[in-house]
């Protein structure tokens, strides 16, 4: 038994909430005719090609083959089961989504017993540590320390900021009598395993607890802050890597900001987690944090889902700026519009909010930053002397390799002026050096053509082309998703084993069978709320989308099952005259010739086929 929504209330979702809207909370998508496409977030890529329908509320991906529904879409993003997803979008909704308990074929999407064992810890672990801030006195101290320092009920609610005791093994004793497993939870560093001994005990002592979470808004990760610091003893305690934690995967605060970066087309990169809490203070709703790591590939790809504007605000001193530097570079290196806002004398956002005041921080940081060419000719400048000729000329070539790059004439003849004004170089030397760059540049290029530059991730992939074969399991299966009846039609004109010649095929088949003696009106955006495999639902998705003539349904089925049974004669033959060769080498010439006589007999049905 288990929990199934009423047909009635899963429509009124489904007819009610627009597909478009939903998936640009999580993929930056840009109207081309009809539909609109971005970058699809099931697998990386560089040209868009996961397209969204507004029409027919269905999305779509020509290049992994990903699709469906705005809830199964929810599903494969997220990870939830089909009664979460609609449980989330009914929210959306105002609706509270009620169920009875039936028979259904719906399943949760697979997810491992590690790790949602190790999630489950996690949310356990964070609502502990949060309650015994807000509502203990042994949290009283951390509570208070907390308040001189700014946070607000509501900031510490919204963050869920917690307190670990000080004891060894507080958290350790309430997860075992939880029945949880202690040695698959000591994965994720939440607890720590006594040298020589089955013994566990907390990671975290007497620390305020900030919980990491990961883009779904799970609990993932902490990070612990020591409230009186004692001698040997680290400021900021992190969990370590684990199979639900990630640091080249995790953007801090990712699942609350992604909204507001979408609304604003802007999504502003703190270093530390620390920051954007301090930010949101001053009413930043669109930022997000690197937990301890510099920006990785695959950072830049979550957000470039969302926008390809970015502002960086890392701390002001020469460590920031230089992690700054880095990051720009990188984000430039993927076309993605970057700017930075600069904090002065070498604070960090919290120093400046403390001492500025939010108004200002957001005012006269945030809100005016330098575009990427500025920042970088700024970090240029840095401990060069222009009495010095070598220093003068190495910061004109830097910035220059930099424009060299670029395409924009304003762009160009804006910063060689300004570079003849602080080097005091005439602007008709620096163009005539910037002329001998792209030069040679351009010969690189030249030379480089034939060279393979790029590994085979960075390559386009192909579009799979389909043999004959396939297109009529496809189109057969196309039938069977807009008419049951298909299936009887299928069903009487197979001879012996199964309807389709790939497993896959025959798994789907399978699987819509069953689907229809549940949901005899069913239609087949339904039957994909139901498949739990993602694989399958590739599968199904790119048959309801090809081509069929539903006007010459029974002559096109028809043919596709002659275009089946033909391809299965054929493999026999091959069987067979592999077979009497193997018999041939054996020295067995009865067998040999036996099977050679049923080869020549299966091609002579073949003629049935022309």
């Amino acid at each position: 038994m288990t929990n199934r929504i009423e047909e009635e209330v899963i429509e009124q979702v489904r007819n009610n909430t627009d597909i478009v809207d939903v998936i640009s909370e999580y993929v930056q998508l840009t109207k081309r005719g009809r539909n609109f496409f971005g970058l699809c977030p099931f697998h990386g890529e560089q040209t868009p090609s996961f397209s969204v329908t507004h029409e027919k509320q269905i999305f779509h991906c020509f290049g992994c083959g990903a699709g469906g529904n705005v809830i199964t879409f929810l599903m494969d993003i997220e990870n939830l089961s089909f009664h979460e997803a609609v449980s989330k979008l009914g929210s959306r909704l105002g609706m509270e989504i009620e169920h009875k308990s039936a028979h259904s074929i719906e399943e949760k999407a697979p997810v491992s017993k590690e790790v949602s064992l190790m999630k489950k810890a996690h949310e356990f672990a964070s609502e502990y540590f949060h309650h015994l801030l807000l509502h203990t006195e042994e949290g009283e101290n951390a509570l208070h320390y907390l308040q001189e320092r700014g946070f607000s009920t509501e900031l510490i609610e919204k963050y869920k900021i917690g307190w670990s005791l000080p004891s060894w093994d507080a958290l350790t004793t309430l997860l075992e009598r939880k029945g949880m497993d202690l040695q698959e939870i000591e994965k994720t560093g939440l607890i720590i395993r006594k040298e020589n001994e089955l013994k566990y005990f907390d990671r975290f002592r007497g620390r305020i607890m900030f919980p990491v979470f990961d883009e779904t808004g799970h609990v993932v990760a902490f990070s612990g802050r020591i409230l009186h610091k004692k001698e040997n003893e680290a400021k900021y305690l992190n969990s370590p890597e684990s199979p639900i934690f990630q640091k080249s995967q995790i953007l801090y605060n990712l699942d609350k900001a992604r909204l507001d970066i979408r609304k604003q087309r802007n999504v502003i990169i703190f270093e530390g987690f620390l920051d954007v809490i301090s930010a949101s203070k001053a009413g930043i709703t669109n930022g997000v944090a690197t937990m301890g790591t510099a920006l990785t590939s695959q950072h830049i790809t979550k957000l470039k889902r969302l926008t390809t504007n970015v502002t960086l605000c890392f701390d002001g001193d020469k460590a920031g700026m230089e992690a700054a530097r880095k990051a720009a570079t990188s984000l430039q290196g993927q076309s993605i519009q970057t700017e930075v806002a600069i904090i002065p004398d070498a604070m960090d956002p919290d120093d400046y909010i403390k001492n500025y005041g939010e108004v200002a921080f957001r005012e006269k940081i945030i809100d005016k930053p330098h575009s990427y060419l500025s920042f970088m000719m700024i970090v240029s400048k840095r401990d060069k002397n222009f009495n010095n000729e070598n220093d003068t000329l190495q910061y004109i070539q830097e910035i220059l390799e930099i424009l060299s790059d670029r395409n924009s004439t304003v762009e160009r003849d804006l910063y060689i002026r300004q570079l003849s004004q602080e080097t005091n170089v005439s602007e008709e030397a620096i163009y005539q050096h910037l002329r001998k760059i792209q030069g040679k540049k351009a010969k690189e290029t030249k030379s480089n053509h034939s060279l393979p530059i790029a590994s085979p991730q960075e390559l386009p992939k192909k579009k799979r082309t389909i043999s004959a074969d396939e297109r009529a399991e496809r189109i057969l299966l196309a039938h069977m998703l807009h008419n049951p009846q298909v299936i009887d039609i299928a069903i009487s004109n197979i001879n012996d084993g199964p309807c389709f010649i790939r497993d896959a095929y025959e798994a789907a088949y399978v699987r819509l069978m069953g689907y229809y003696e549940d949901y005899p009106d069913g239609d087949y955006q339904r039957f994909l709320e139901v498949l739990n495999d993602g694989e399958l639902r590739k599968i199904v998705m790119e048959a309801a989308l090809s081509e069929r003539d539903p006007e010459h349904e029974t002559e096109e089925v028809m043919d596709c099952l002659r275009h089946i049974r033909k391809y299965r004669i054929e493999q026999q033959i091959e069987r067979k005259l592999h077979e009497a060769k193997e018999a041939e080498k054996m020295s067995d010439i009865t067998k040999a010739l036996q099977l050679a006589q049923e080869a020549i007999q299966l091609k002579k049905s073949l003629v049935d086929f022309q």
